[in-house]
């Protein structure tokens, strides 16, 4: 296995941090940055190991075991009932249709899952060989492609001004390169277009009661944590406006779900 060298904080760049060691496990050490405060995992291991090793298909079933055996029944519950609203909900390709509008859109991070369809003409990127080959077989059917590789340095294989939107669902908590990725995303989407985030709360209640049986960490593809202010200084960072859209219930919420959008330059 091969791991990164002690990296730097993804959000201001800075080296110096304090390990956390109720958040952090095995060799997996998660640390706070003396300067912005980013949590993050400091020595994630390298996209190479993404690719094959630690694959989400891989690992998906492994972590849910072990976080079904962490949660009590009231967690259980609760689990039941999003999972019920969920179905109660209009489909995905309605609701992201409201929220970002129709056209090109880009799934970054999209496994093998194509949950796009007319108006929306959906493109890909996947680190994961196995699951990249199967959404590009499906993506070119609908008009569109999935590339394999990283997320950071692929998305800049794309055209400027190319995208309408961008999803990030469930995504940025996984980028080692989380300013690269941003900047990148800056530079395809079109003028006014929309990424839409959603990664794991670090400020929610239940991780504050939960520690570190929260059901946010996930070792070792999680390597960023993030908070409302730290997700909104890496919007900032690559030149993109904030929105938070679960602000009503953001302190409950164990994800933060928000809207970062490219200025309409006058």
């Amino acid at each position: 296995m091969s791991n990164a060298s002690h990296r730097a904080c993804p959000n201001c760049a800075e080296t110096q941090a304090v390990k956390l060691p109720v958040y952090s496990r095995d060799e997996w050490d998660v640390v706070a940055c003396d300067t912005c405060d980013m949590i993050y995992l400091q020595n994630p291991p390298a996209y190479t190991s993404l690719e094959e090793d630690f694959a989400w298909e891989k690992t998906y079933a492994t972590e849910g075991e072990k976080r079904a055996k962490k949660r009590g029944s009231l967690k259980r519950m609760a689990s039941a009932v999003r999972r019920l609203n969920y179905l109660l909900r209009p489909s995905e390709n309605a609701r992201y249709l409201r929220v970002l509008g129709a056209g090109k859109i880009l799934d970054v991070g999209c496994g093998d899952v194509v949950r796009w369809k007319t108006p929306f003409i959906p493109f890909g990127i996947e680190i994961s060989k196995v699951l990249a080959k199967r959404a590009d077989e499906k993506m070119r059917a609908l008009g569109g492609e999935c590339r394999q590789g990283a997320g950071a340095p692929t998305i800049w294989d794309f055209p400027e001004n190319h995208f309408d939107s961008i999803m990030m669902h469930s995504y940025l908590e996984h980028e080692v390169e989380v300013n690269e990725i941003l900047r990148g995303a800056e530079r395809c989407l079109k003028p006014g277009g929309k990424a839409f985030i959603r990664v794991p709360n670090f400020n929610s209640l239940n991780r504050k009661w939960s520690k570190s049986d929260w059901p946010g960490l996930r070792y070792p593809d999680h390597v960023n944590y993030f908070t409302v202010e730290t997700l909104k200084s890496v919007a900032s960072n690559a030149g993109l406006d904030f929105k938070l859209t679960n602000r009503h219930k953001i302190w409950l919420d164990d994800n933060i779900q928000a809207l970062f959008i490219k200025p309409i330059q006058n």
